[in-house]
């Protein structure tokens, strides 16, 4: 099945947008890391192109990062799911390379669940940069991408999805979280539409 599109609503504008670039760390993107997603690394330049049509517009440019205590203490259960990954300390928490990442953007660190809201400021930066919009990007797509996105929407941010610019373990995985989104969690859209934003021909207006 494919996700459902819908059209971006007028509401959406470079003002109250954000960019939520989720997770592009080396654990999850280098190649043989140890939780590699494939396709990872080819979302570089892609991503780069959307902080290219962010920063013009004055959108904030955020990037998150999981990150584990050494002694493991705060993995809960998630080590029955996943191995261990993303401690502090390690490079594995650094962001990969080829990021176009600038010292006034924002970090969201010590992200210790899936989810880049639970434990984080992140809704509190967001609300106090008035922002209505997120636009999420990274991987991965049916882990922290769709977690965050789920708990985004239920604390009433409109999200927008570039489907290009996400990416899963499988397509089966991929294709299944962007359907879940699609559905009453997110605007799926494409990195040309949401790069549209704030342009006198916006696909908004049509």
């Amino acid at each position: 099945m494919e996700p459902l599109i819908r059209p971006l609503p007028d509401q959406i504008h470079p003002s109250n947008t954000a960019l939520l670039v989720i997770d592009m760390e080396r654990d999850f993107v280098d190649a043989g890391a140890v939780q590699e997603t494939p396709g990872g690394r080819d979302l570089v330049p892609i991503i780069n192109r959307l902080i290219a049509w962010a920063r013009p517009h004055s959108i904030p440019v955020i990037f998150t990062h999981e990150m584990h205590r050494a002694d493991k203490s705060d993995y809960g259960i998630e080590l029955e799911y996943d191995p261990v990954h993303c401690l502090e300390g390690t490079s594995g928490c650094e962001l990969t390379d080829g990021l176009d990442v600038q010292p006034h953007d924002y970090r969201i660190l010590n992200k210790r669940r899936y989810d880049c809201f639970l434990g984080t400021d992140l809704d509190l930066l967001l609300r106090s940069q008035r922002i209505e919009n997120l636009v999420c990007c990274g991987v991965t797509a049916h882990v922290c991408v769709m977690s965050t996105v789920f708990t985004a929407r239920n604390l009433d941010y409109r999200v927008i999805v570039p489907r290009e610019a996400i990416a899963g373990v499988t397509p089966d995985h991929y294709a299944a979280a962007l359907l879940c989104m699609s559905d009453v969690f997110a605007y799926i859209s494409t990195v040309d539409e949401v790069c549209a934003i704030g342009t006198v021909s916006s696909t908004k207006s049509k």
